[in-house]
């Protein structure tokens, strides 16, 4: 049976843990950080988990993850 190819895109934004959880970054921290308040942009900071449903499609994009 051939390789399977990894999705591209999902390799760079979602990494696997070690008890197979899918993690990644909070969307908005690239830019316009100076009118927020610190708050908002230590939640953003936090790493997210990616629910169970997601998690299930994410496995199949990431085979080797």
């Amino acid at each position: 049976m051939p390789k399977l190819k990894s999705h591209s895109g999902a390799k760079k934004r979602f990494l696997r843990t070690a008890s197979g959880k899918f993690k990644h970054q909070r969307a908005g921290r690239r830019h316009l950080l100076t009118p927020r308040s610190g708050e908002q942009k230590q939640f953003s900071r936090t790493k997210n988990f990616v629910n169970k449903t997601e998690g299930k499609i994410l496995a199949r994009f990431l085979p080797y993850a």
